[in-house]
């Protein structure tokens, strides 16, 4: 039985970081892709203040067993002191790709 997909969406400060991060998750089968998206301005309360960067957004396509390991490895290698780490569970997609992710994601 295949095991249920996740996207998983984190934000980084750079390119630099963001290419890291992809590339050890994907080295490690903890990902079967990372797509790094430029442009966002990210606006949150952080220590009582209210903050706005600019980022990036990583979307890492994995898989629930892998989970785990995922987030400890993005925790390792991220500069944040909280970094966000939220995953969805993906309910459908092209069987092909789906059973790609799977095969792909055996960290």
């Amino acid at each position: 039985m295949p095991e249920e997909a996740l996207l998983v969406y984190c934000t980084v400060p750079s390119q630099k970081v963001g290419k890291d991060i992809a590339s050890e998750l994907v080295r490690k089968k903890l990902a079967a892709c990372c797509n790094i998206i430029p442009g966002l301005i990210s606006i949150y309360e952080w220590n009582n203040n209210v903050e706005e960067d600019e980022e990036l957004l990583l979307l890492i396509k994995t898989t629930v067993e892998v989970y785990p390991k995922l987030e400890k490895t993005i925790s390792a290698l991220h500069p944040y002191d909280v970094p966000e780490i939220i995953s969805t569970k993906i309910h459908s997609g092209l069987e092909s790709y789906l059973k790609w992710l799977n095969e792909t994601t055996k960290g």
